[in-house]
């Protein structure tokens, strides 16, 4: 049996613009839609975009390792040389990140690689990658 697949709804500010993010950018197969909403195949998983302008507004930050993570995000556990396949591909798309792709508590248990960028209405997405699935979680 596969495992459990997500569903997650969020709001944007423009559809054509989602669609071009989410399915362009990201290669997410485009699902069912309406005039008020998209549905967006990410990595086998149920993402919605919800045309909801009043909702999107910038996520608070917390410190994490030096960076200033934004506290609402959503994203994917890639493997590492899928995240390098995508942190380069986003690289040559001149993509700007919220956190630049890099090594995140590096030596330490949970070391992972991460980066971070924001769709065009704003919401926060990280992709981050383990060398072994046992440090996913990790204590320190």
């Amino acid at each position: 049996m596969s495992p459990p697949r997500f569903h997650l709804a969020f709001p944007v500010d423009d559809l054509a613009r989602a669609r071009t993010f989410y399915g362009d950018l990201l290669g997410c197969a485009q699902g069912r839609s309406s005039d008020d909403w998209v549905d967006f195949n990410f990595h086998g998983h149920q993402i919605v975009a919800h045309l909801a302008p009043a909702e999107c507004a910038p996520a608070a930050t917390n410190a994490v390792d030096g960076d200033a993570v934004p506290v609402r995000h959503f994203g994917l556990i890639l493997d590492w040389q899928a995240w390098e396949a995508l942190a380069q591909r986003l690289r040559a798309a001149n993509t700007q990140f919220i956190i630049e792709p890099h090594v995140r508590f590096a030596g330490q248990p949970g070391e992972q690689a991460t980066m971070f960028l924001q769709d065009p209405a704003g919401n926060a997405l990280e992709f981050k990658a383990f060398r072994d699935d046992a440090d996913i979680f990790a204590t320190s």
